[in-house]
């Protein structure tokens, strides 16, 4: 799942090196939080969220094989 995050969130930004993802799981759900570039963070959320609920949407179908709830949390 990680690698598919990070996949769709370094063809976003213009600067892929500094995009880091951490996981945190717990009992039932897993957060993932996406760490940017301060000059990225716009690109990566979009116009009125519309790219943040379009990457959410991704990972939460691509999660559905799983037993545990999965969040997505754009850090600033």
């Amino acid at each position: 799942m990680e690698e598919l995050i990070v996949t769709i969130v370094k063809a976003l930004v213009d600067y892929p090196e500094e995009v880091v993802i951490e996981k945190n799981e717990q009992r039932n759900q897993v957060l993932y939080s996406i760490n940017v570039h301060q000059d990225d963070i716009g690109k990566v959320i979009g116009k009125q969220g519309r790219i943040a609920r379009a990457i959410r949407t991704v990972v939460y179908a691509a999660g559905t094989h799983t037993s545990k709830r999965i969040q997505l949390e754009i850090n600033d």
